[in-house]
């Protein structure tokens, strides 16, 4: 730790793991298919992590983390960390080498599904959700953690490990079901599992380990009382370890709320606090009895977006910090994992652009001279504002935007529109359809690789992209599927695609950011107004509609999805950003239908992810986000049918929300959480509220690689179909396929198909 003598430090709370050029993907994808051993792929492992802590210190941060690599996923990570192995996989464990075991219970195999893959409080990133149960014994695992100290240590260098908090770990975690038990809270797991941590402080002390990391990110959340006492009762006692090193606990994400106050009245040495998401006032912070005698770590860089501090401003409230909290680090808000490596390596944005970016090393830079300009006071140069970029704002986005009405957000009665479609498409009861995407294959990603490098004309990338959409066709029209997708093979990423052709947008060649595993995007970044020069799908969804005679989907994505998946401006209230996207959309799903797509399917799986972890702010948050989705889609004739494919929530406010979308169909994401989902859609339904239109309640998984079998999906169905009704039921998975290999894809929407057929032929003989 910092000496405050010495002058106020500096740190952060996480960096980016899959390297600077993506180094971990392709190593991870080269062992999964046999191309490289255990022992390469363990070297690639090492060199990222020496590289980053050797980096890291050299910018002169005071204070460098450690254990944030994962060679899959840091929730995962620290389940094994404590011992929490489902019980499911545990026959498995001593059969197979502990890396090969850990990326089983990652990715499964046909026969065994893999843990739950969650998003990661509203961000891109997606974690593994550990599974816990009654029967749940906890052991300490700190080889990997202990190795990569060592090797700093040896270099001069002391980490500062990096662990999840207690409470976190089991509220991320879910609560697995021992037949023939009660249902049980995984935080009646912690008594169990505070003794494990308390051997890890010893180890790290006796280490030579001056400081622990732990991240408590679920308390930026609201919680209730029951959860607070736990939170209370855990750092009462661990903070009273007799043998420990010093504990820095974080609260990322949004604001930590009352657990600050709680932690404030322990005996931990430092707080963390997002102060980039939520900027606390001096004032009320220090009303916090026993805030003065902690050390403050103040995140005032932002690890969420992408946009440089106004370093005067941010250092003028640091100031006043330093008045509340005299022991004061200079910190990110959150773990700079969810932001690119280096905007110095983008060559393509804009130049006025570019000049307002900080990805990962440059905000790490903000922080060094942040700290520094706080314990020295700034220069002349320092002090001197940036010239202010301005962007040239489009008049007629912002007169369309102001111009809009409430008629624009509205479509006739779902009954009208309901009848209309049945007679137009003539669908089938529990129509079978998938939610967009087909896998990619290495020749179309080489294609469009050579086109944006030249190499390729785009009348020869057209044909081959004409290609893979007819055979698509062919495929699910073989299948059998009721309505078809056209694969998307024009696109990289659903965000990106639509971003690179919108005015508005940036889109960067090495911005790399990872959403899980060895899944990584490119999130765009909005930095003006927004508004569609031209149709973006209309030709290759066209094209795929005169190969069949049955209905192709028209694929958009949504504004609030646009929005949440992309880096957004901070000059502009997301409402009226969205409102700016919304228009775009609604201009394409109109050209679509002139077109003659009959059904057009606009994509808002991040709905759910942008709601407010707090109350505060979620009405109005919905309200805006509902709009704009209806801005989008409330152009068409009734009898057009519109799709949307979203998250499911159990939150009242966030199913009425679904509800108020008013789209024809809702395909929800559930995968193994079904049961449950069917649970709540038949008392939603019983209870007069809820879903009354179409529901796609994903049938599977698309992300596994494994295959269910029939009886397993008609199981799935009728029982939706109990809950729903045959007449509103669709058959689907829960995601686009994009990630699956065509011997997963086929006989799994075959097996959907002939389930979707059985249900069909039983509620058509029951009439």
């Amino acid at each position: 730790m910092v000496n405050v003598t010495d002058g106020y430090g500096s740190s952060i709370l996480g960096y980016p793991r899959i390297g600077p050029h993506r180094e971990l993907k392709r190593a991870l994808e080269a062992y999964w298919r046999g191309g490289i051993s255990r022992d390469e792929l363990l070297a690639v492992g090492r060199d990222i992590q020496e590289r980053q802590f050797n980096e890291l210190a050299a910018t002169g941060l005071t204070q460098v983390p450690g254990n944030t690599f994962s060679f899959y996923d840091h929730v995962l990570d620290n389940a094994l960390l404590f011992g929490a192995v489902p019980t499911r996989f545990k026959p498995l464990q001593d059969e197979l080498d502990p890396l090969d075991f850990y990326f089983l219970m990652a990715r499964g195999r046909p026969d065994l599904p893999p843990l739950e893959l969650v998003r990661l409080f509203g961000t891109a990133y997606h974690y593994r959700q550990p599974e816990l149960d009654q029967s749940t014994e906890f052991s300490l695992h700190p080889e990997a953690l202990l190795d990569e100290f060592d090797r700093a240590e040896k270099r001069g260098i002391e980490l500062r490990p990096v662990v999840l908090g207690p409470l976190s770990l089991l509220l991320l975690s879910k609560a697995g079901h021992v037949p023939g038990a009660a249902e049980f809270d995984t935080l009646a797991l912690l008594d169990k599992l505070l003794p494990v941590y308390e051997q890890l402080f010893e180890i790290l002390a006796k280490r030579g380990a001056t400081c622990v990391q732990l991240d408590e990110p679920c308390f930026t959340g609201e919680r209730g009382p029951t959860e607070l006492a736990a939170f209370e009762k855990a750092y009462q006692r661990l903070s009273k370890a007799p043998l420990r090193p010093r504990i820095l606990v974080t609260g990322q994400y949004g604001d930590f709320g009352a657990a600050l106050t709680i932690l404030a009245g322990t005996g931990v040495e430092a707080i963390g606090l997002d102060l980039a998401s939520f900027r606390m006032d001096p004032e009320e912070l220090a009303k916090v009895p026993g805030i003065r005698r902690k050390r403050l770590y103040a995140g005032v860089i932002s690890g969420l977006n992408v946009w440089r501090a106004d370093r005067v401003v941010t250092l003028s409230y640091l100031n006043e910090l330093a008045e509340v909290c005299p022991d004061l680090v200079v910190s990110t808000g959150t773990t700079l994992l969810h932001v690119p490596y280096d905007v110095l390596a983008e060559y393509d944005i804009e130049g006025n652009v570019a000049d307002r970016l900080a990805f990962a090393k440059q905000k790490v830079g903000e922080v060094v001279s942040l700290a520094k300009a706080l314990t020295e006071g700034p220069s002349e140069k320092w002090r001197k504002r940036p010239t202010e970029v301005h962007f040239k704002q489009k008049h007629a986005v912002r007169q369309r935007v102001y111009s809009v009405t409430p008629d624009m957000r509205q479509r006739e009665p779902y009954e009208v529109r309901r009848e209309a479609q049945q007679r137009k498409l003539n669908l089938p009861l529990v129509p079978a359809t998938t939610l967009g995407s087909f896998p990619q294959s290495t020749r179309i990603r080489q294609a469009r690789h050579d086109l944006g490098e030249g190499r390729l004309s785009y009348q020869e990338y057209r044909k081959k992209i004409e290609a893979e959409i007819e055979a698509t066709i062919r495929l699910q029209e073989d299948i059998g599927l009721d309505v078809l997708v056209h694969g998307e093979h024009e696109r990289n990423d659903m965000i990106q695609y639509f971003a690179e052709l919108l005015d508005g947008f940036a889109t960067t060649r090495f911005g790399w950011v990872q959403v899980y595993g060895s899944r990584c995007v490119r999130p765009p970044i909005i930095y003006g107004d927004v508004s569609r020069p031209a149709a973006m799908s209309v030709e290759w969804i066209t094209y795929a509609q005169s190969l069949t005679d049955k209905p192709v989907k028209g694929m958009v994505t949504g504004p609030v999805t646009m929005i949440a998946r992309s880096f957004v401006r901070q000059d502009l209230p997301l409402y009226e950003t969205a409102d700016q996207v919304a228009l775009a959309i609604r201009d394409e799903v109109v050209d679509l239908e002139r077109a003659g797509i009959s059904i057009i399917q606009v994509d808002e799986p991040a709905v759910r992810e942008m709601l407010p972890s707090r109350p505060a702010g979620r009405a109005e948050y919905l309200r805006w986000a509902v709009g704009a989705f209806r801005l989008a889609t409330s152009g068409v004739r009734p009898e057009t049918q519109i799709h949307t494919h979203l998250n499911y929530s159990g939150r009242a406010e966030v199913v009425e929300a679904i509800e108020q979308l008013d789209a024809d169909v809702t395909a929800l994401v559930a995968t193994r959480s079904i049961e449950w989902v069917l649970d709540a859609l038949e008392h939603d339904c019983a209870s007069g509220h809820g879903l009354s239109h179409g529901v796609g309640p994903g049938v599977y998984e698309s992300r596994s690689a494994r295959i269910p079998d029939i009886d397993e999906l008609d199981e799935l169905l009728t029982a939706a179909s109990e809950a729903i009704t045959p007449e509103r039921l669709w058959a689907n998975p829960d995601g686009g396929l994009k990630t699956r290999h065509y011997w997963q894809l086929e006989p799994s929407l075959r097996n959907m198909v002939a389930a979707a057929r059985r249900v069909r032929r039983r509620a058509s003989t029951a009439e």
